[in-house]
């Protein structure tokens, strides 16, 4: 299934801003949604999609820093670039701490909008990047049978085959052909790369 293309999506309550960011951005070959407010934004599920999101820090009710506790609340990963008029600087910089990935001071150049999307979309890309390894990865683990687990944690921990074989009340050799199917499954040619996959999930303390 061919991946949808990276949107911007612009939300501001000012009409003629969405339209002249729209027309930019959309000259340069970026794909481009516009929203009047935070409330239409969140209804339409556009945080599902790849892209990143232009947000008006002052707008009529659900402002733009609300609409960010409300994506933060929801687990959204799409990068946030506020756009600010003058004295929103602080609330910017707070909003930042709280995730967002920059900010756009009004009124600024062409091509630091420009410079600022590009860095978002590419985040974007990044996250979705590693969205998709964390699933492939757990679904991975998954896919071990319960003796295979328990092969894989003594192998993380240094054990030897026949130490492993005394543990479990196995043979060497059955032990040799969990640790093949589970390096098989885990499609790593390394014990260095399986004990990552167990790090990065934390799937060794779930098993205990």
């Amino acid at each position: 299934m061919k991946a949808k293309p990276p949107t911007v999506f612009i939300v501001d309550d000012e009409e003629a801003l969405r339209t002249s960011l729209r027309i930019l951005l959309e000259s340069i070959g970026i794909r481009v949604m516009t929203f009047d407010s935070a409330r239409e934004f969140l209804v339409d599920d556009s945080m599902l999609q790849p892209g990143c999101l232009l947000l008006d820090i002052r707008m009529p009710g659900m402002s733009g820093i609300e609409l960010q506790h409300q994506l933060n609340m929801q687990g959204a990963i799409i990068p946030v670039v506020f756009i600010t008029g003058h004295g929103d600087i602080p609330m910017a910089v707070e909003a930042m701490k709280h995730g967002a990935l920059d900010f756009l001071q009004k009124p600024f150049r062409t091509q630091d909008l420009v410079d600022r999307v590009q860095r978002a979309l590419a985040k974007d890309a990044e996250n979705h990047a590693a969205l998709a390894q964390h699933t492939q990865i757990r679904a991975r683990l998954v896919s071990l049978t319960s003796r295979e687990r328990e092969v894989l944690n003594m192998m993380a921990h240094g054990k030897p085959n026949k130490i492993m074989a005394a543990d479990l009340g196995i043979s060497q050799r059955t032990v040799e052909v969990h640790r093949a199917r589970v390096m098989e499954k885990l499609e790593v040619s390394s014990l260095a790369q399986a004990v990552r996959m167990l790090m990065n999930l934390g799937a060794e303390a779930e098993s205990r």
